[in-house]
């Protein structure tokens, strides 16, 4: 054995094998340091929040995503250390751009040199603006099928009835529509008040991303059944005693308001009140009670104030005349139904009867008979002097008779009551 170690080519072969051993050695080694030089490790870590900078205060930045996906490479420890820490910062910066649209590249803070860091994105596209504040209208709407049948609304209100809204400029301009909608259940009977959040739309119906000051406001709701407004209508019942002439029968209320289903309304054109005239002796008012039509739910009065005028004769007295008539062949005529003109009320006023109520008075004519025979209505004119009258109001005028010489005469009416309005 001890010959064959020291043959020389045994040495050499020994020394190459241990050489080649060694080589071998030291490449895995070096491999193993080239792999941790390269990175031990990969991960992505979501949703990292970007930081703009600019003048909040007077500029509005639009366009920059809210977080970015970050992905890093690198030794394991530090990998580990960014994703647990998160002690890193995403920014773009635009305190030194101009106004307008600009591309820029998202910049990191405090991460390490030894990392490899990929963004996606990698640049964001947006838009610097000045910031404005304007004020706007708020508009109520409500889906009218909520509401119980023959119901309706009457008024929305909004309170605040005016909103502030701050923005880009370019999104203020793009503002169309300011709403506030109301909600509820189907079968709405009732006025009632709900608080809701103003949305500020585009033409197209978008909603906008601004400030809105305040974001809720309160809707006033008024809701009512359905209603319409018909006339009052006097009718005369009975017969007037033999000395008792009715002049006019008239009411200061001219309407009066029912509610109800919307197909029993439309069918009633007026409310009639009758008035009966038999037990009248004098003019007077008397308060009437008016029955609520069947299918009507509620009207806005149930009495109102009639009065009537009425001229009491005695049987017994004749008739008294302006003049004592020439001889005893005279005969007396009444000449029904002559209209009152209105003389002198300025433009601006117009007039309306009240007593009597169609304007019209009776003349009681005492003359010879070939004198009666020939005259008519239009032989008389009859008017009132409404020209001192400067207001609006209720007046009495007495009554200006002009009539053909050589006849008596005595009015039915010795003045007259009017209401005069501007025109």
């Amino acid at each position: 054995m001890d010959k064959f170690m020291d043959r020389p080519w045994f040495l050499r072969f020994t020394a190459l094998a241990l050489a080649i051993i060694l080589f071998f050695s030291v490449k895995a080694e070096d491999e193993k340091t080239n792999r941790s030089g390269i990175g031990d490790a990969v991960d992505i870590i979501k949703d990292v929040p970007l930081e703009v900078y600019y003048d909040k205060d007077n500029y509005v930045v639009t366009g920059a995503p809210e977080t970015v996906d970050v992905t890093i490479q690198g030794p394991s420890s530090l990998v580990q250390s960014a994703k647990l820490l998160k002690d890193f910062t995403l920014k773009v910066d635009l305190r030194e751009e101009t106004l307008g649209r600009h591309t820029l590249k998202i910049q990191t803070e405090n991460l390490s040199d030894k990392l490899d860091v990929k963004l996606e994105p990698a640049t964001v596209d947006v838009l610097y603006e000045e910031k404005i504040t304007q004020t706007f209208r708020v508009d109520p709407e409500l889906n009218e099928r909520l509401l119980a049948e023959d119901f309706n609304v009457v008024k929305m209100e909004v309170e605040p009835a005016k909103i502030e809204v701050t923005g880009a400029k370019s999104v203020i301009e793009a503002i169309s529509f300011v709403k506030v909608s109301v909600t509820g259940d189907k079968g709405i009977n009732k006025s009632f008040n709900q608080k809701a959040r103003v949305r500020v739309l585009d033409r197209d119906l978008n909603k906008l991303n601004v400030k809105i000051v305040p974001e809720e406001v309160t809707v006033k709701v008024e809701v009512e059944e359905y209603n319409t407004e018909v006339p009052i209508v006097l009718r005369q019942r009975g017969v007037a005693s033999e000395n008792v002439t009715i002049d006019s029968i008239y009411t200061d209320t001219k309407t009066i308001r029912l509610h109800g289903p919307k197909k029993v309304l439309d069918s009633i054109r007026e409310i009639v009140v009758d008035v009966d005239i038999s037990n009248v002796k004098e003019s007077g008012s008397v308060e009437l009670n008016i029955q609520k039509p069947k299918g009507v739910s509620q009207i806005s009065l149930d009495k109102i104030k009639v009065s009537v005028s009425a001229t009491v004769k005695s049987l017994e007295d004749p008739p008294e005349v302006s003049m004592d008539p020439a001889d005893v062949e005279n005969v007396t005529k009444e000449f029904k139904g002559i209209p009152v003109d209105v003389t002198g009320l300025d433009n601006q006023f117009k007039s309306f009867f009240r007593k009597p109520e169609n304007g019209k008075v009776n003349l009681t004519v005492t003359a010879k008979p070939e004198v009666i025979n020939t005259l008519s209505n239009s032989d008389f004119k009859i008017s009132v002097d409404a020209s001192k009258t400067d207001s609006e109001g209720e007046y009495i005028y007495p009554l200006v008779v002009e009539a053909p010489d050589n006849i008596a005469w005595k009015l039915s009416e010795d003045e007259v009551t009017m209401e005069v309005k501007l025109a």
